[in-house]
């Protein structure tokens, strides 16, 4: 029987008239009468019955928690999708515990550690890592893990992210019915899932428009402001003749943007641009810019419900890949040439 600070299950139950076992099952995530759920939620406000998880979690070996592992903190697509993860979850009983690796692979195995010290009831990931290895150690205790934004290869787990191929190429054929050959892309680090997706689409369609891929016009970086404003500057020094970039993902373009400020570039006059993500950023600029946008809610809604599925009563060996479609945001900052 799960215990409390202050009042207590049986408190809850002479209120009530429950049983003490239709009480605990309601406590510990169970279905009851809709009649008898309002009665105990009625009774727990009034009583202010509050649980003691670290008891529960030795009753019932859940913790009612789910760990959240990401690479930065300061990415804001990260803490988009966080929100909305947070919030369905805390609806349903469960807390979150979110902490970073500061993209570092063993940091990120450590960490690992950390969540499964914490007993956590499944894992929601961002991965660094090549390689699924560092969290083998959740995998053989059948804790429930659902990556998002990235795939690993040799982990059989649950994905939520979006059609990167399909994104980069929206936004590429959009730059070349615009007249635009010489296309720059600054992607992510060269082993990242996402940045090879990307660039994918990207080779894609240019070959589809019969244009040959120059690769002083591909730059990898590290998906950071600097990393963008960086790679921008060197795109430029690289190749004169480019008259378009796509920057792809959020950071990448704040620092693009900086980059071309500071070099006293005009858009769309002098380089067409496509960003990636941040509605707000791309309304802001002027001129407003084209963006790729991604359904960040969506994305953290479909993580969200998974994982409440995989901690419920859908134990299914069938992992799901649910992947969601981008949305090209046409404003003016591509010029037709």
């Amino acid at each position: 029987m799960v215990e409390s600070v202050g009042a207590t299950i049986k408190d809850i139950a002479n209120k009530t008239g429950l049983g003490l076992a239709t009480i605990s099952k309601y406590l510990n995530g169970g279905n009851v009468l809709e009649k008898n759920k309002i009665a105990i939620e009625k009774a727990i406000k009034e009583l202010d019955y509050t649980v003691n998880e670290f008891a529960r979690s030795l009753k019932t070996s859940k913790s009612k928690t789910v760990g959240v592992i990401i690479p930065e903190l300061s990415n804001i697509f990260v803490t988009s999708i966080i929100t909305v993860i947070e919030d369905i979850l805390r609806n349903n009983g469960y807390s979150i515990i979110v902490t970073d690796c500061r993209t570092d692979e063993s940091l990120e195995r450590d960490v690992v550690n950390f969540m499964m010290s914490k007993r956590v009831d499944g894992i929601i990931c961002m991965p660094v890592s090549k390689s699924g290895k560092f969290l083998k150690q959740a995998t053989d205790a059948k804790i429930p893990i659902i990556l998002i934004d990235r795939m690993l290869d040799d982990i059989d787990t649950d994905v939520v992210m979006v059609d990167n191929i399909s994104a980069s190429e929206r936004a590429i054929s959009h730059l070349v019915e615009n007249g635009h050959k010489e296309i720059g892309i600054v992607v992510g680090p060269n082993e990242i899932f996402t940045s090879q997706e990307r660039l994918k689409g990207y080779k894609e369609a240019l070959n589809r428009k019969k244009i040959k891929v120059n690769e002083d016009n591909i730059v990898f970086s590290n998906y950071t402001v600097q990393g963008g404003y960086e790679s921008l500057k060197q795109l430029v020094k690289k190749n004169k003749d480019m008259t378009a970039v796509f920057m792809t993902n959020y950071e990448m373009t704040l620092g693009a943007i900086i980059a071309i400020n500071e070099l006293g570039i005009k858009i769309p006059e002098d380089i067409s641009f496509i960003g990636f993500d941040n509605l707000q950023l791309s309304r802001i600029v002027k001129p407003k810019l084209s963006i790729v946008d991604q359904p960040l809610e969506d994305i953290g809604k479909n993580a969200a419900s998974l994982m409440l599925k995989r901690l419920g009563e859908d134990k299914s060996k069938a992992k799901k890949k649910i992947q969601l479609m981008t949305t090209l945001i046409e404003r003016d900052s591509v010029a037709k040439i």
